[in-house]
């Protein structure tokens, strides 16, 4: 294994349960609910395929002061945004990576200024060697695009590297461009279907990182084009 590929909403940083915390918090204050599985429609791709303001006044049979909903909605979201650490076991996996020489890089569906602001304010940016973002493609996970930029621009073949993601349109990029992935749900994804993960962790922290790297030491022996 050269390189480890991490996704970035939900993987390096927890802003998908904030994100939906918040769009629950708007749906219940107008006296309806916004189903988990409906909202994972746009997790890890985008907001393309749902539309939180669309469905909710379907729901509601009439029109809702938008602009005025997601102002609040979202400054309430990034005040919860600015108070989340880290996740769990991405500094020792980075660490660890950096020891032993390994490439790494982000591939986000989310817009670079919201990924590098964040790896900025977390002091994480100079440790990534690639960061490839929405802006860098036509189509966002699960299309592998952004998996097969960051593998060219890293300069490893996509057997190589191993992918970090939270999310079943992330794993399914990933896998798509021929890396193996690793599967890493949050409290929002965790009932997405995983099962066809190279591994399955409940947290980034569940194993030594010496350990996660040791188990992709050799070649993906499946190579999948889409």
């Amino acid at each position: 294994m050269e390189a480890i590929v991490f996704d970035f909403d939900g993987t390096i940083l927890d802003t998908e349960t904030p994100d939906f915390q918040t769009w629950q918090e708007v749906y219940r204050s107008h006296g309806v609910e916004l189903p988990l599985e409906v909202w994972l429609q746009c997790v890890g791709g985008g907001t393309g395929e749902f539309a939180p303001d669309d469905y909710l006044e379907e729901l509601l049979g009439r029109k809702i002061d938008r602009e005025g909903l997601r102002t609040e909605r979202r400054k309430r979201f990034l005040d919860r945004i600015l108070a989340e650490p880290v996740m769990p076991g991405v500094l020792e996996l980075i660490d660890a990576a950096e020891r032993r020489g390994l490439r790494l890089a982000v591939a986000s569906s989310s817009d670079r200024k919201w990924v590098e602001s964040h790896l900025e304010r977390l002091g994480l940016r100079e440790r990534f060697a690639a960061i490839v973002t929405a802006d860098d493609v036509e189509r966002v996970k699960p299309d592998p695009a952004l998996y097969r930029l960051a593998a060219q621009t890293l300069e490893v073949e996509p057997d190589r590297a191993i992918a970090i993601e939270d999310s079943y349109n992330g794993m399914l990029g990933a896998q798509r461009a021929g890396l193996r992935c690793v599967s890493v749900p949050n409290s929002v994804t965790r009932d997405s279907d995983f099962s066809g993960a190279d591994l399955c962790l409940d947290s980034i922290a569940s194993i030594a990182p010496d350990e996660l790297i040791a188990c992709f030491d050799r070649p993906n022996p499946e190579h999948t084009d889409a």
